[in-house]
């Protein structure tokens, strides 16, 4: 029972370990002539779509892993020293909690950079589709802004009903 108890413990600690930045971990930079608040809304834009597009979050992905290979590792372990000659299961059940633990660290951090690296893509994708530059590919065309709306005629625009037209003779 003990040996459980230190596995769940282990396995909670080193979870936290296997963690990934909040963030994308390119520079993109705003095109040339693009308002800095028009890029800081596209940037947020993009951070929320690449969130969403790798599904869940990084540090749960790792999580996961690495507590699946560690349970797995663990069982292995109690089986070996379950059918080891020497009857000491425990120990076996010890020795397969470490290498299962070891297992799950790197388990743990192949998954979080792989879900980086999809954050990553999408982030990218999604502001280059703006316009912003990335590190990289040619720079997209510089920034115009969205043309003016076009002006209504004043006669309509106050509400005023134009006057007929004048009689054909």
């Amino acid at each position: 029972m003990k040996y459980i108890f230190a596995f769940f413990s282990l396995a909670l600690l080193l979870a936290g370990c296997a963690s990934a930045p909040n963030g994308p971990r390119v520079a993109v930079m705003p095109t040339p002539g693009k308002p800095f608040e028009v890029f800081a809304v596209e940037e947020k834009t993009c951070r929320d779509y690449a969130e969403q597009s790798i599904s869940q979050s990084r540090d749960d992905s790792a999580a996961k892993n690495f507590v699946g290979a560690a349970v797995v590792g663990t069982a292995i372990g109690a089986a070996a020293g379950a059918l080891s000659n020497s009857g000491h299961g425990g120990g076996g059940a010890g020795a397969g909690l470490v290498v299962g633990s070891m297992i799950g660290s790197g388990e743990g951090s192949n998954a979080s950079h792989d879900a980086q690296r999809r954050y990553d893509i999408a982030y990218e994708q999604c502001m280059y589709a703006k316009g912003n530059q990335i590190p990289g590919y040619a720079p997209p065309p510089a920034y115009t802004p969205p043309p003016a709306p076009a002006s209504v005629p004043p006669a309509i625009s106050s509400g005023a009903v134009p006057p007929p037209p004048p009689p054909v003779k």
